[in-house]
């Protein structure tokens, strides 16, 4: 099965685990850019802001093409909800996705609203979801619920 792992990651804790996933699937991967800056504190409150009104944003245009893949998993830290950089990716390419998979990063809670949200506005089911706290990442404490995520997918 040909799987991309896309993801959007403004600190490196969603890039850490998108590219676990696509290192263990030997799958492609691609790391959405968004053209809003976001570093630093005002860009953490900006992000928080655009997050709650579950606004779009301008992205670089990504290099894979979705359609060519039997399997996209995608992954997003939760700002309230998914990022404004998937949002705009899932809006953009919602009907190339034959089967998906979501993953998320979260101080704590979200994911679930995150990811019914993000299989309404695509019309699909995940096959699977993974939710990873950054505290597990961060401690690099995820691998067993990595293996069995990524399990549910081969």
């Amino acid at each position: 099965m040909k799987t991309l792992v896309v993801y959007y990651s403004r600190t490196g804790t969603t890039r850490k685990v998108g590219e676990e996933i696509a290192k263990k699937l030997k799958a492609d991967k691609e790391e959405l850019v968004d053209t809003v800056k976001r570093g630093g504190i005002w860009g953490w409150i900006i992000a928080g802001r655009d997050g709650m009104k579950r606004s779009l944003t301008k992205l670089k245009r990504p290099e894979k093409d979705p359609g060519d893949y039997d399997l996209v998993i995608i992954g997003t830290p939760i700002w309230v909800s998914m990022t404004p950089p998937i949002r705009t990716y899932l809006t953009a390419f919602k009907r190339k996705f034959k089967k998906v998979a979501f993953f998320c990063t979260m101080g704590g809670r979200g994911d679930e609203k995150a990811f019914e949200e993000m299989s309404d506005m695509i019309s699909l089911e995940p096959i699977t979801t993974l939710a990873l706290t950054t505290k597990e990442v961060i401690r690099d404490n995820f691998k067993e619920k990595l293996a069995e995520f990524t399990s549910e997918l081969k």
